[in-house]
């Protein structure tokens, strides 16, 4: 199998700006300002898994830090990564140190935050409040009630809504033309059917259908 083929379309057809984001107006609206003024309060985004949360944190990041992301960002699964250890060590390192380029803060995201232990909670609140001259949290949670309440009081919330099948649609066909696939009407149905919405699976879904050959692509 090709290097190329190997990469995978999750990742190759991932926006990599706020401009590039599928649906979610409301929310790309409000972060583009934050762009704008350089500045940020700590975020909670919440919705279904597949509609654009992770995604939108790394263009917000991309958008604000440009030469210096790398330097600036950091992603942290919390449901791998949940244990309090975590918060004391690997997230307060990275927060307590200053960032580089003229946006004054780190961006600093933890994925699937409300599989977090209570006390990994506990421990993110003061890790937040003690260093937020030097980093900006985002907190991504499929269910936010499940993040204890002095952290939600600390972040602006944002609701990421489960993208439209006409979206959906329009992506499956614009990765199709760029892969040179051929898919038939059936073959969307089928992977909007087994997608349920969260556009992730179902890019997934159609590259490994895509690299077996399966029926529903012709």
């Amino acid at each position: 199998m090709s290097a190329e083929v190997e990469i995978m379309w999750t990742e190759k057809y991932r926006p990599r700006t706020l401009d590039e984001i599928v649906n979610q107006e409301e929310v790309v609206k409000r972060l583009k300002k934050f762009v704008e003024e350089k500045s940020m309060p700590h975020c909670l985004f919440a919705g279904p898994p597949g509609t654009g949360k992770t995604t939108a944190a790394m263009c917000l990041a991309h958008d604000l830090f440009g030469e210096n992301f790398a330097q600036n960002y950091m992603e942290l699964n919390a449901s791998d990564e949940r244990g309090i250890d975590v918060i004391r060590t690997t997230v307060k390192e990275f927060a307590r140190t200053l960032a580089l380029g003229d946006v004054p803060f780190k961006i600093l995201v933890l994925d699937e935050a409300d599989n977090m232990t209570a006390d990994a909670q506990q421990a993110l609140r003061r890790t937040m409040e003690r260093y937020t001259g030097t980093c900006r949290f985002i907190l991504i949670a499929n269910y936010p009630s499940k993040i204890i309440e002095p952290i939600q009081s600390r972040c602006a919330l944002f609701r990421f809504r489960p993208l439209s099948e006409e979206d959906i649609i329009a992506r499956i066909k614009y990765i199709c033309d760029l892969e040179k696939v051929k898919i038939t009407e059936e073959g969307i149905k089928a992977l909007l059917y087994v997608g349920g919405g969260d556009l992730r699976k179902i890019i997934n879904t159609l590259q490994a259908a895509a690299s077996l050959g399966l029926s529903l692509i012709h």
